[in-house]
């Protein structure tokens, strides 16, 4: 019986060094990260490229360090519990979250699992998803919103491209605390320029012919849009609602911009991905979410739609082409 024993013992010291002889090392962990989506689900199914590319910088191969696990609603915020506690039964090591409501369903399914949010999910502080910037507590950290001076600046640009606006129709989404922050943020910015603000909440799709028919009979001189899930699905209507009925638009992301809005002033969705996989790394060598800084984005891009701005009989100062760092012709 000894004898077989010093054999099995052999034997696994023998399979060990040939494992490091040929692979160089031994078999590692492979970590499961999970991806929640309030949006559109990508063009592969996977999490999206910035995050696994930022990974894989990291030294993340796919397949031997790490695995995706990623589920999207759609645009079908009701479908986030859900889907959250399927990652969760999984089990994954880590989330990821896009969106105020994906972060919200996350933490209530799990108390334990950490979760990073990316791009930044709102004003994380005022929305209760974490404690504070410095020491956010629980198993939440990542990206959150600046709103007091962003929504400042983004008000400025949109007065000095539309100097004559004096009615300003405000949309967001109110199922959502934090974008119903950034529209807070937006009505006091707005106030401070002396304009007026219609606030047109919209709570699902079948929401948005109500809006346009409210902007109709109230026309107002400029549109403010307030990204989420739900007009992210949807942009293309909001787009193309004002093109034809002529109304200068502002946005907040680029992608807006590139589909045809005048304008757009904002962080950049991939940097916020690039940023969650540096928390992701940190997580995965054992550091504690909750004592991870969260952190708003250090760099905003105005990108400017000169075509559109043409359509509308609009032209843009020379004050806001001089600062612009990307002017579609």
């Amino acid at each position: 019986m000894i004898a077989r024993r010093k054999f099995i013992v052999a034997l696994g010291a023998s399979a060990a060094w040939i494992w490091r002889d040929v692979y160089g090392q031994r078999p590692a962990h492979v970590y499961r990260l999970g991806l929640l989506g309030t949006g559109s689900r990508t063009a592969d199914g996977e999490p999206p490229r910035a995050l696994r590319d930022a990974l894989q910088s990291l030294g993340y191969v796919e397949g031997r360090d790490i695995a995706y696990e990623a589920r999207f609603a759609e645009g079908k915020p009701e479908r986030l519990p859900g889907i959250a506690a399927e990652l969760v039964s999984l089990p994954v090591d880590v989330i990821v979250t896009q969106g105020g409501l994906a972060t919200l369903a996350a933490k209530r399914a799990t108390s334990t699992i950490p979760i990073v949010m990316a791009p930044a999910a709102g004003d994380a502080v005022a929305t209760e998803l974490i404690a504070s910037l410095a020491r956010p507590g629980g198993n939440v950290t990542g990206l959150t919103d600046e709103v007091v001076q962003l929504s400042a600046k983004r008000m400025q640009l949109l007065k000095e491209a539309v100097p004559k606006a004096t009615l300003i129709a405000v949309i967001w989404n109110a199922n959502d605390d934090g974008m119903t922050v950034r529209y807070r943020g937006i009505d006091a910015a707005a106030r401070a320029l002396q304009v007026e603000v219609e606030a047109i909440s919209v709570r699902g799709p079948n929401d948005f012919a109500a809006a346009f028919s409210t902007m109709k009979g109230r026309r107002p001189d400029a549109i403010f849009l307030i990204s989420d899930a739900l007009t992210n699905v949807n942009r293309k209507l909001l787009i193309e609602f004002a093109a034809a009925e002529r109304i200068p638009a502002m946005y907040e992301y680029a992608f807006y911009v590139h589909d045809g809005g005048l304008m757009s002033y904002g962080p950049s969705p991939e940097e916020g991905f690039r940023q969650a996989a540096i928390y992701v790394d940190r997580i995965f060598k054992g550091a504690k979410p909750g004592e991870l800084p969260a952190e708003q984005p250090t760099r905003y891009y105005l990108n400017l739609n000169r075509a559109t701005a043409t359509s509308l009989g609009l032209q843009f100062p020379q004050s806001i082409l001089m600062r612009a760092d990307e002017v579609i012709q």
